[in-house]
């Protein structure tokens, strides 16, 4: 039996919500329109759905391209105790996802495990790059027939989230990107790459590089307030790209809290178990040994940049010292 077979066994109700982690970013948008897609093929009508809000634009531009539907959840009717929710990309439980009060929960993820152990099916598989790996797997396993759009959006979404296949990638992302690719749309496909930075992006990434300050070969960077969630991650991604640094700390304060983006080569640093260990006692995180992700809640936000800094740079000693 497939994965996606043992998904249908056991899906249980009639109504079937998909749901990305808050501010969902390419990869879970495609992971959950393509799940959305493989259950009807099994005549299974499901809703797309997530918290927060769609705040990079070749995210919107992929929702418009694509021709995808997803709802905020706040503008939906309260679900029932015995609908049923499918996270992609997220888990229950994290700092980022809210979840809706119903009783069933699958999970289809590619980050580390979490503490939820109550879902009826679970599909969790920390190392592969994408979750959109998983979902491309599920058609081909299952040989279902994968439209343009579809393969365009499960493709565009291993190529982010493995950033163009230089961080965190596995056997099953590459295997996925080389038989997704006969279907795509290329003409889409090369629109959203080259269409990916916003003029207003050109200030977080001034900031950050106005006030980076490097230790070694770790470098810390504010973004400034209120930067975009999947803005942060990037200009984390393009503080690692500079010569001789191995470990990117990038941060911003948002109405809420503190939002960290960290990544690393994983050669030299763990990414995951640095922030874990940073932020404990002052907030969360965790993730991949070369990306995380971290948050420190409203109240501990005060002076917070020093006190950012010698966390990592403490935790970073640690993880160097223990491998």
């Amino acid at each position: 039996m497939t994965r996606f077979e043992e998904l249908l066994g056991a899906i249980k109700s009639k109504n079937i919500y998909i749901q990305t982690h808050n501010f969902p970013d390419p990869d879970a948008i495609a992971s959950a329109y393509g799940l959305s897609n493989l259950l009807k093929s099994k005549n299974i009508d499901s809703t797309i759905c997530y918290w927060g809000v769609i705040d990079r634009c070749n995210t919107a531009q992929m929702i418009n391209a694509l021709g995808i539907t997803l709802l905020d959840s706040s503008t939906l009717p309260p679900l029932n105790s015995d609908d049923e929710v499918i996270f992609v990309d997220a888990q229950k439980g994290n700092s980022n996802i809210s979840s809706h009060d119903v009783k069933l929960f699958s999970c289809i993820d590619h980050h580390p495990f979490g503490t939820e152990t109550s879902y009826i099916f679970k599909d969790i598989r920390p190392e592969t790059g994408a979750c959109s790996s998983i979902i491309a797997e599920y058609y081909f396993d299952n040989n279902i027939k994968i439209d343009s759009n579809t393969a365009t959006a499960l493709l565009y979404g291993i190529k982010i989230d493995t950033n163009n296949l230089t961080r965190g990638v596995s056997e099953l992302d590459l295997d996925m990107m080389y038989r997704l690719y006969k279907y795509v749309d290329k003409d889409i496909l090369q629109s959203l790459e080259h269409n990916s930075i916003e003029i207003s992006d050109l200030h977080a990434y001034s900031n950050a590089i106005d006030n980076i300050q490097i230790h070694g070969d770790i470098s810390f960077a504010n973004t400034g307030c209120n930067c975009p969630e999947a803005l942060i991650a990037t200009i984390s991604d393009f503080m690692l790209s500079l010569s001789n640094i191995h470990l990117s700390v990038v941060y911003s304060t948002l109405s809420t809290g503190i939002k960290l983006s960290i990544r690393s080569d994983d050669t030299f640093y763990d990414s995951g178990k640095i922030c874990k260990n940073a932020l404990a006692g002052i907030g969360n995180g965790g993730g991949h040994s070369s990306m995380a992700g971290g948050f420190i809640p409203l109240d501990e936000t005060k002076d917070m940049d020093d006190i950012i800094k010698q966390r990592f740079l403490d935790a970073a000693i640690q993880n160097k010292e223990l491998n």
